[in-house]
């Protein structure tokens, strides 16, 4: 039964996800908190590990949700259930591609499910910046907390991006980005 069920969940996240891998971000939180499989610290460790990993975050995650609950094949099943939706799709959009994308109601569709991406991955940087930095529990009413630590980590690794990009006299690469972060984020918690 959990192997169906990690399978299913994670294909209707690729199924009802448009946008990406950061896109999908609130539905696999959503998912995996319902079902405890993993709890908010976990979750937001999940994201760290997958955006430093190769391939995509959503797979990524995927992958991780997948092994900690049913190992292996676990990780195969969530894995498969994220990827199968756009896979298919964009087969059958490669195949139909060149008849219908000049059509005007296909065009105004694309333009409107632009949006709802750039939406969704807002909404996900938004509460994950406010969950790391602004920790909060609910037992018996909700309360609130500031992460000192994570603050400071933030302000360094936003003066660093400033600081790369003046030296580099160019925009750091996400590569230099994440290589000065877990300097950063070592630096702070280890000195």
């Amino acid at each position: 039964m959990l192997y169906l069920t990690l399978f299913l969940e994670f294909l209707k996240i690729g199924l009802f996800t448009f946008g990406g891998g950061y896109a999908m971000i609130p539905l696999i939180r959503e998912v995996v908190l319902k079902h405890g499989w993993l709890d908010e610290a976990q979750f937001l460790n999940m994201i760290g590990v997958a955006e430093v990993t190769p391939g995509p975050i959503a797979v990524n995650m995927a992958t991780y949700v997948g092994s900690t609950q049913a190992g292996f094949l676990g990780s195969l099943l969530c894995t498969l259930g994220v990827i199968l939706p756009a896979f298919l799709i964009m087969l059958l959009i490669s195949i139909l591609l060149k008849k219908f994308m000049k059509n005007k109601y296909v065009q105004s569709a694309l333009s409107g499910i632009k949006f709802v991406a750039i939406a969704l991955i807002a909404a996900s940087a938004i509460t994950i910046f406010a969950d790391v930095l602004f920790p909060y529990t609910l037992n018996n009413g909700i309360s609130f907390s500031v992460n000192f630590v994570a603050i400071k980590m933030f302000v360094l690794i936003v003066a660093g991006y400033f600081l790369l990009k003046i030296i580099l006299k160019k925009k750091p690469g996400p590569i230099s980005i994440i290589i000065m972060s877990a300097i950063i984020g070592l630096m702070v918690n280890y000195l």
